[in-house]
């Protein structure tokens, strides 16, 4: 009888019983066969702690940055952050049925994205209320309850046992963002740390996370092109590349293996104003980068692979700042603003060819761009009378320019929460500030005062969602950070020392 039965027990039975019932369905008549209903393994590792009366899901335990799957259909309904959870998501699915995904330290679908069973959707962390990394699991049978149902006897109702590995369901590719290019730029390595380049006088400096989400290493000089503007982004096998310009050189370096020691300085053209670079969606990356005739880029010929020769974009603002940002369905987009003209330049397919350059607005003196927690791309630009900024509405259309107040003719950069709101951060000679989404996919509230002047500002998360923040001035180069999800640190230096000064 069932009820001598142990649960992991019962289990293996349901298992086995969902097969044998899969079986006989084959043969019966058309008329009277239900609908096949199954399953995907959510993520490898083993149960550290089952369901029950205290406990409201399972939990499998595994190394950091292992991939969770939707372990069926359905549509995300939150991808955002919770105290308890920390990053977290909700999928609802046909049958009626909901699951849970917590304690992640990073997400790759967003709220309003349709997945599949077997889709990779986060990465596993140790965020909330968390004593090591792993999956929470949440199964809801009906959502007006209270608490939800075992997981591992909905799971093996639908033909998947715990433990289990994940099977070989086509994986469509995460989007990867551009990081934002900018005399100081940073990007996390393969493993999670954040790694921070500074373009001095003299040439180009680094310092890293030594442990994730930890302490800095002292800054290190590596030379390269001096008084610079600055671009990276990680190759499709996780490597990071540097793209350093100024007016008479162009260098790049990459990493000799992820989260590994880097090459050295490599030509890859002339000078130029500014330069930006992001990953289209089948992993190769692609530069761009302005002069006085307009701009050019150039691209990898395969993943991981090498380049193609310069090539002439059309036109574009001559000697423009240039940022890159990724749309939803993976298409790269490019936004340039010189003193006097904004213009915008697409993709017209994922991987595909560009477009014409667009009018986008008048001159400014920087800009910065990122996407909602649905999706939608978002440009700031500042100029003599503070920050304007312009969304789009739906995939293919902006709204005009709105006022956003703040420093003018800042230095801007943007970065999104854990929870999926945009935050934006404004540096002119007399003052820093910031300002941010009230909620997810929602306007603004009033700017606040982030610290004194300086010449640079970039943003960053850490593998635990924390926005870090990079400043420079004459003086050097400084950091502030989060130290939950609404408290900030105070303005430090990097290691404790001065790294390079930027004028």
């Amino acid at each position: 009888m069932a009820l001598g039965l142990s649960r992991r027990a019962l289990t293996r039975v349901l298992a086995a019983t969902a097969a044998l019932v899969s079986a006989l369905t084959v043969t019966a008549p058309a008329s009277a066969r239900p609908v096949a209903v199954t399953a995907a393994c959510p993520s490898a590792g083993f149960v550290s702690q089952p369901y029950h009366s205290g406990h409201n899901g399972v939990d499998i335990a595994a190394d950091y940055g292992t991939p969770i799957h939707a372990v069926a259909d359905g549509e995300v309904t939150i991808s955002g952050y919770e105290s308890g959870y920390g990053q977290w998501i909700r999928i609802q699915h046909p049958d009626g049925t909901i699951s849970e995904y917590g304690h992640m330290y990073q997400r790759d679908v967003a709220e309003g994205e349709h997945v599949v069973a077997g889709q990779r959707i986060a990465l596993m962390g140790s965020e909330g209320d968390s004593s090591g990394p792993h999956l929470h699991l949440r199964i809801w049978g009906d959502p007006s309850t209270s608490y939800g149902v075992d997981p591992e006897v909905y799971l093996a109702e639908r033909g998947v046992t715990l433990p289990c590995v994940p099977g070989s369901v086509p994986q469509p590719r995460p989007p990867v963002h551009p990081v934002e290019s900018g005399r100081v730029v940073s990007a996390r390595s393969a493993d999670g740390r954040l790694e921070v380049f500074a373009a001095g006088a003299d040439g180009v400096h680094h310092a890293w996370q030594t442990e994730r989400n930890g302490a800095w290493s002292p800054w290190e000089f590596l030379g390269g092109p001096g008084g610079g503007e600055l671009a990276i982004a990680p190759n499709e096998d996780g490597r990071l590349e540097l793209f350093a310009l100024n007016g008479s050189t162009f260098q790049h370096r990459y990493q000799l293996s992820p989260s590994g020691a880097w090459s050295g300085w490599e030509a890859f053209g002339g000078g130029g104003r500014d330069t930006a670079a992001g990953v289209n969606a089948d992993g190769r990356i692609e530069v761009f980068a302005s002069g006085p005739v307009g701009l050019f880029h150039r691209y990898q010929t395969a993943p991981n692979g090498g380049w193609s020769d310069w090539e002439p974009t059309g036109g574009g603002p001559a000697d423009s700042r240039v940022e890159m940002e990724k749309s939803r369905d993976g298409r790269l987009e490019v936004f340039a603003l010189n003193g006097s003209t904004f213009q915008h330049l697409y993709q017209t397919a994922p991987n595909g060819g560009w477009s014409q350059w667009d009018g986008f607005g008048g001159g400014g003196r920087d800009l910065t761009v990122d996407h909602n927690a649905d999706g939608r791309l978002e440009v700031f630009a500042s100029g003599p009378v503070g920050v304007f900024h312009k969304y789009q509405t739906s995939a293919t259309s902006w709204s005009e320019w709105e006022p956003a107040g703040g420093p003018a003719d800042s230095q801007l950069s943007s970065e999104r929460t854990a929870d999926g709101r945009v935050e934006v951060f404004a540096i002119n000679g007399g003052t820093a500030a910031h300002m941010w989404q009230t909620a997810v996919n929602a306007p603004y509230g009033a700017w606040e005062t982030f610290g004194t002047g300086g010449t640079e500002v970039a943003a960053a998360s850490n593998a635990d969602g924390r926005i870090e923040v990079f400043g420079a001035n004459p003086t050097g180069t400084f950091h502030k950070w989060q130290t939950g999800f609404a408290t900030w640190s105070e303005w430090g230096w990097v290691n404790g020392t001065a790294g390079p000064a930027l004028d």
